[in-house]
């Protein structure tokens, strides 16, 4: 289901849960579509492994790697524009920075939910590139 940007031409699609969409597509209007297509690929080829390795370091508490694959997983979600599975990223960072236990497991639960959602969003915008 599509939706107007305010008068603009632009259509949106109505029922992206994690990405603003709007800032999604100002950042990439000057991308080749090839390239945008690119970027999504690879983010959903790597995120099952990017979550088992942040599960793992969590189920270890390697605080050190928990900060190394959270900021990782950080920088390329920051790429489309989904602040709630950043924010949660950041957050699972900062845990490791201070190598605080407490809560990493619900963090990566919601990390787990909000970036499938993400995967999700970025499989309905995907062919908009092609």
């Amino acid at each position: 289901m599509y939706k107007r940007i305010n008068n603009d031409t632009k259509l949106i699609h109505a029922d992206m849960k994690v990405i603003d969409q709007k800032s999604f597509l100002d950042t990439f209007q000057y991308f080749d579509k090839e390239i945008v297509v690119e970027i999504i690929d690879i983010f959903i080829n790597e995120y099952p492994e990017r979550m088992a390795a942040l599960k793992k370091d969590i189920e270890l508490l390697d605080f050190n790697a928990i900060k190394f694959d959270a900021h990782s997983m950080k920088g390329v979600i920051a790429n489309f524009v989904a602040p709630i599975p950043q924010q949660l990223a950041k957050e699972l960072e900062m845990k490791g920075s201070e190598n605080d236990a407490s809560d990493l497991n619900q963090i990566y639960a919601e990390l787990e939910i909000y970036g499938a959602e993400l995967v999700e969003d970025l499989k309905e915008l995907r062919p908009d590139f092609l």
